[in-house]
């Protein structure tokens, strides 16, 4: 692959260089989008933007799983986390992610008596609950394909435990349905895509090739080190000039065209599509992931009967544009002045994964 091709000494970072420009001559103006939060930060990080063409245009998509998740579904989750005996556990940045309200998150509401805590793994949770049997413990399962094996194991070893004390609130969305009410909106303007190397080594490479065939739209699944990503857009920019829309996988050393067919095995068994609100893109047919009937006992939306209110967006953040890649982060008003890091107003400044947060720091 190109990876292997141009990177084998450092010198040759220039010769990949020409050959995006040389490319990107014929192309004319195009626009790449990511579509995972790990890429969004890379591609700040490694300061990729400030090197390719200016008809080279990068834009981040709805990658950062805890900033689609709706507002209305974290305040649901604040108000749960005052509820007497529930302890509500997550991976560390969902706990910092606003709902409507400006900075209230889950740390304030356990800085104000709610009982919230941490946790590196869904099994994390499934302990806790075991050694506390009068506590009613909630994982909070957020992400895309990447962690939901994890979290349908640990609803799998809940129930062999017979653990009555434990439930799920799956916050999981599926990848393809968001990309395509992407493409299918009226404010789309995207040539290609940057496919997430994590979410493709579940699925497989073959889960975006719907780009190509239904779209048109060319499609690399790359990796995450600044060699990954430029050998990613010198594909995307090659099939754009050549006007052979493709689906092509950079990241070989860890995806495969199947996927993992345990992890998919595992999925299957515990989950199955369902109608899900992402933040910017609205509500989705088949984008999120239910837990199924046969363990309804650990599905916490119906063990506590929830029901989110409406969503109301906090005034003046334009994190949902962000999310659909219409809009830059610095093209929102509130950007490095009333909003930053150490005074988030929404969630893509809030999380490790958010564009905002990723333009703030390294742009």
């Amino acid at each position: 692959m190109l990876y292997d091709s141009y990177f084998k000494k450092p010198k040759d970072v220039p010769l990949l260089l020409d050959k995006i420009r040389k490319y990107s001559d014929k192309t004319g103006s195009v626009r790449l989008m990511e579509i995972c939060g790990t890429h969004t930060m890379a591609i700040a990080r490694s300061g990729i933007r400030s090197v390719l063409p200016e008809n080279v245009q990068l834009l981040s998509g709805p990658g950062c799983p805890v900033c689609v998740t709706p507002s209305n579904m974290i305040d649901m989750i604040l108000d749960l986390s005052q509820s007497p005996g529930v302890l509500v556990t997550s991976y560390g940045d969902l706990l910092r992610i606003p709902g409507s309200v400006q900075g209230d998150c889950l740390l304030s509401r356990r800085a104000d008596g709610g009982k919230v805590e941490s946790v590196y793994s869904p099994m994390d949770a499934v302990k806790i609950a075991e050694e506390h049997p009068d506590t009613e413990v909630i994982f909070l399962g957020v992400g895309f394909e990447t962690t939901a094996p994890g979290t349908a194991a640990c609803i799998l070893e809940a129930s062999a435990r017979k653990l009555e004390n434990f439930s799920v609130l799956c916050l999981l969305k599926r990848t393809e349905p968001a990309i395509r009410s992407l493409i299918e909106s009226d404010d789309f303007a995207v040539n290609g895509f940057l496919c997430p190397g994590h979410v493709a080594a579940i699925i497989g490479a073959g889960g975006f090739s719907f780009l190509p065939d239904d779209y048109g739209l060319p499609g690399v699944v790359s990796g995450f080190e600044p060699a990954d990503l430029l050998c990613s857009i010198l594909e995307l920019t090659e099939m754009l000039a050549r006007e052979t829309p493709e689906l092509k996988n950079e990241y070989t050393r860890l995806v495969h065209q199947e996927g993992n067919p345990a992890a998919l095995a595992l999925m299957e068994q515990v989950f199955c599509p369902s109608v899900s609100d992402w933040r910017g893109l609205g509500q989705i047919s088949n984008s999120g992931y239910r837990i199924r009937d046969e363990y309804a006992q650990w599905d916490a939306m119906k063990k506590f009967a929830l029901s989110p209110a409406e969503e109301k967006e906090i005034p003046g953040c334009r994190c949902a544009q962000v999310i659909r890649g219409v809009l830059r982060p610095s093209g929102c008003p509130l950007f490095k002045k009333v909003c930053s890091p150490d005074n988030p107003v929404g969630p893509c400044m809030v999380s490790g994964e958010g564009a905002c947060a990723a333009a703030y720091q390294y742009e």
